[in-house]
């Protein structure tokens, strides 16, 4: 019996060791992937035939800017266009890789700047100074960025995009310095995060009980959406009710997490490091995403447009289309996208690129 009982031990103990060499293989294979899948080559602006355009530019760059070292990646048909610098939502979540999946062919009528906001993406470091992370010194970092991509392309103004919680900077930026911009675009246009995070909830309470989904139900009414355990469920449970990134993105970890590995455009160390900023920048103490900007910013000296998705409940369309209503300005116009969520440039690219070209770019 004691032989039999040792027979066994070594059996087991041969099979967790199998097993422990069939997960190590698992990840060396993983990571070889990945770095097959990292080539960090910025892909060309080329022509139907695959040749790059002679006035064209793809690049990445790292740019001192307030003093810290942030990328960018800058991508345009011709450089003689208009300049459109293009603010992250998140905090802390860059969105170029998701063009691969979800091409928005801005480049063709912008130079097209998708920078990496303070301590995110390819701005991130492991020397970053989380003293300097405050929406103050956001708005600064975006008035500097604008002076030095003016200066760079020649431009007197350059436009201003701004996506989800990135307009909550953006749209401070150009009320403090309006000379620097020939218009400001909202997509996802935050009013008032706090009202817009109750009404999601509100929203998906009342879908999930429709889908007969108690466990989803459940969890929601366990967690006050002001509570930090909603915050850990809200980004899955907006997706699955279809109003999270795009109306067609049912899961953020296929959708979001695993298309930024799979990007061919950057290194494996800058994919780390997008994941290690969003982490850093989510639930940062000193930039919170709090104040009511219907009391703080309603006055413009440039042309405004809010781009909302109809199923758009991550940043409340119908709160955007009101805050939009409070604005005083040379020109505003709100563009509701029927068929989008959180995300009509990716959405619902022609849709959008006719009304830059017909609308705001033509208006200027």
């Amino acid at each position: 019996m004691i032989q039999a009982a040792g027979m066994f031990c070594r059996g087991v103990k041969k099979m967790v060791i199998f097993l422990l060499y069939a997960i190590l293989g698992v990840v060396v294979l993983c990571l070889a992937a990945l770095v097959v899948l990292s080539p960090n080559k910025v892909k060309e602006v080329t022509d139907l035939n695959d040749a790059a355009l002679d006035n064209s530019i793809a690049e990445k760059q790292f740019v001192e800017i307030n003093g810290v070292k942030m990328g960018m990646i800058i991508k345009s048909k011709d450089v003689s266009n208009p300049v459109l610098l293009f603010l992250h939502g998140g905090p802390g979540m860059p969105e170029y890789f998701l063009t691969e999946d979800y091409p928005t062919g801005m480049e063709n009528y912008f130079t097209v700047v998708w920078w990496d906001q303070r301590g995110a993406g390819l701005s991130y470091g492991n020397d970053i100074d989380c003293s300097t992370i405050t929406t103050e010194q956001y708005i600064e970092d975006i008035i500097a960025a604008t002076h030095y991509l003016a200066k760079r392309f020649g431009k007197d103004k350059i436009y201003l995009m701004a996506h989800s919680g990135g307009t909550y900077f953006g749209i401070q930026a150009v009320h403090k310095v309006p000379q620097l911009y020939e218009a400001y675009i909202g997509v996802a246009q935050i009013a008032y995060q706090v009202e817009s995070e109750r009404l999601a909830y509100d929203y998906m309470l009342g879908h999930y009980m429709k889908e007969g989904d108690r466990k989803t139900v459940k969890k929601l009414q366990d967690n006050d959406y002001l509570s930090e355990e909603y915050k850990k469920i809200r980004d899955d449970v907006m997706h699955r009710a279809g109003i999270g990134t795009t109306r067609d993105m049912k899961s953020v970890i296929k959708g979001v997490f695993l298309s930024s590995l799979k990007n061919r455009e950057y290194s494996l160390v800058e994919k780390i490091n997008l994941w290690r900023g969003k982490v850093l920048l989510s639930n940062h103490k000193h930039l919170q995403i709090n104040e009511d900007l219907r009391e703080k910013c309603t006055t413009f000296e440039v042309p405004i447009y809010f781009f909302s998705g109809a199923y758009d409940y991550t940043v409340n369309y119908k709160m955007s289309e009101e805050y939009l209503q409070l604005i005083d300005a040379p020109l505003k116009c709100f563009y509701l996208f029927e068929n989008s969520a959180h995300s009509p440039f990716f959405e619902e690219p022609d849709k959008v690129a006719l009304i830059f070209k017909s609308d705001i770019i033509k208006k200027q």
